[in-house]
């Protein structure tokens, strides 16, 4: 059976082996000086330190695991060159109350919304793509729809 792929950008696929490498070596090497600590402590049968350092490892690896088949997985999503709204755009936005919004869609895996990276699969992200500077689009919220109107797309 084929593993789906995931679209993400090039930042986002970037950032996620800068993670992976940082999980890989440094945080790896944490762990053992802190496991190593552990065991010179003495009784391991006892020891709070040495299964919170073996949790540790195993969460470690874990995420290295997940971020791998991700990394396997990725499919990098080229700039749209036309200046719509697509993967990778930082768009601003004007709701109806005139209160400007800045978004940057991303991939699914990527997704942020305290810094303002918001899904291509999000209502808001389907809305938003394809569209340039000066068209308005309609988002079902969940409370209720709401009108945006697109100030400003740009890729960096």
């Amino acid at each position: 059976m084929t593993k789906a792929r995931i679209t993400m950008t090039q930042r986002g696929y970037d950032k996620l082996r800068e993670t992976l490498n940082y999980l890989k070596t440094e945080r790896r090497e944490q762990i053992s000086e802190y496991m190593g600590s552990a065991i010179a402590d003495g009784d391991l049968r006892e020891s709070a330190a040495y299964d919170e350092a073996r949790m540790q490892q195993s969460e470690n690896e874990a995420r290295i695991i997940e971020l791998e088949d991700q990394l396997e997985r990725a499919m990098i999503i080229e700039e749209d060159a036309t200046g719509g709204v697509g993967l990778g755009a930082r768009v601003l936005v004007r709701d109806e109350k005139g209160k400007e919004h800045r978004f940057e869609l991303v991939g699914t895996y990527e997704v942020d919304v305290l810094k303002g990276k918001i899904s291509d699969a999000s209502p808001m992200g389907q809305a938003l793509s394809g569209k340039r500077p000066g068209q308005t689009v309609t988002v079902q919220l969940p409370r209720g729809t709401a009108k945006f109107e697109v100030l400003e797309v740009t890729y960096e």
